[in-house]
């Protein structure tokens, strides 16, 4: 049987994705993103890809996302990002899952846990060096470097990296940049000189990874370009490919009179008699409904732009004078090769960024792998 909306996520293209940001990255290690179920394209299979393109590390948010890795057999490091104290800590430690940590009640926790399980628990601390956002300021910091050294005198942690985040590196020239480098590198310099040896010291994203040399230190953290899209789209791709294609179809075609009003509360009303075409997608499925009047499809060769509002399940297109089958294949993005819009065509229509456009595709949406011998 074949669903009415499918999402194709092309492996292949995240294996290249990675094997392109592991020689941009020119000897630092690559830790591949694969939170919010890799970023939309499938948690475990995309693991699978970035590790087969030449990453050396996994990243997620969450420890359940870190876990679910380790039960499908993953046995890469693999750091969770955004650790909060109600999570399981003693298991992601007895996991041999790497935790953030960027506060003293968290290296506490984390390090009762590790007494707990019965083996150090791996931590990555955290500055917050200018984006405001996790991790320890400038001020904490030293009081998190003393707790983290004292918890590792006593073999229950052990500190593996140093770690922040910029708030704007997809700005190029932003003076926030600089800033949070020059903090950067004053955190590991008071690291040190307490005394921890972190085996990596990581930065940078996308943006940094594939434009900013001095941010990526041992390692680099891309998460959106794993997929092939770009995180600063005013320089263009970098020679990235899409690795989604959302694919839908016609439920029924039918002509109209001039005056029909389509969907709901009729924002559009046909000029003219007219061919609609209903396709089998909507918010449910993660189509925005905010797209409703301004997003194009791609249907029988054309594009096409979505008339009235997106429905829970369903949105309707003018096709005019066309008169393609019940069934018919509907493009609604990908990697444009067939002219159909891309993901990022659609954020810019709605003033989001493409992130959000592969993210929020909903969980009833399968994901298929065309070049997984396997068929997952």
């Amino acid at each position: 049987m074949r669903e009415p909306v499918q999402a194709r996520v092309d492996l292949g293209a995240v294996r290249a994705n990675v094997a392109l940001l592991r020689d941009r990255a020119a000897g630092a290690e690559v830790m591949a993103m694969v939170k919010a179920e890799g970023y939309g394209h499938g948690l475990v299979e995309a693991a699978r890809a970035a590790l087969d393109g030449g990453a050396s590390w996994l990243g997620v948010a969450r420890v359940a996302e870190a876990l679910r890795l380790r039960a499908a057999g993953v046995t890469a490091p693999v750091l969770a990002a955004v650790v909060t104290p109600g999570e399981p800590h003693e298991e992601a430690v007895a996991a041999g899952v790497d935790l953030t940590v960027g506060s003293v009640a968290l290296v506490e926790r984390v390090a009762a846990a590790a007494e707990r399980a019965g083996r150090p628990a791996r931590v990555h601390l955290k500055a917050d060096t200018g984006l405001s956002r996790g991790g320890a300021t400038m001020a904490d910091w030293p009081s998190v470097v003393d707790a983290a050294g004292a918890a590792q005198a006593t073999g229950r942690i052990e500190v593996v990296g140093l770690m922040s985040h910029l708030a704007c590196a997809d700005e190029p020239g932003h003076p926030s940049v600089a800033a949070q480098l020059a903090a950067f590198q004053e955190a590991i310099e008071h690291a040190e000189k307490a005394g921890l040896r972190p085996r990596v010291r990581h930065l940078a994203n996308s943006a940094a990874t594939l434009t900013l040399p001095q941010a990526r230190y041992d390692m680099v953290r891309p998460g959106i370009a794993v997929y092939g899209l770009t995180p600063i789209p005013q320089q263009g791709t970098f020679g990235l490919r899409p690795a989604m294609t959302l694919v839908a179809e016609l439920a029924a075609v039918k002509r109209v009179p001039a005056g029909s009003g389509v969907s709901y509360g009729h924002t559009y009303v046909t000029d003219r008699e007219t061919t609609l075409g209903l396709v089998a997608a909507g918010y449910g499925d993660g189509v925005p409904r905010h797209g409703s009047g301004l997003l194009e499809v791609l249907v029988g060769g054309r594009r096409r732009r979505i008339a009235g509002r997106v429905c829970m399940d369903q949105f309707v297109v003018d096709l005019g004078e066309d008169a393609p089958s019940p069934g018919e294949e509907v493009l609604l993005f990908g990697p444009g090769d067939r002219g159909e819009p891309t993901a990022q065509e659609w954020a810019e229509a709605l003033g989001t960024i493409s992130y959000e456009i592969v993210t929020r595709i909903g969980a009833r949406v399968p994901r298929v792998y065309p070049d997984d011998p396997a068929g997952r």
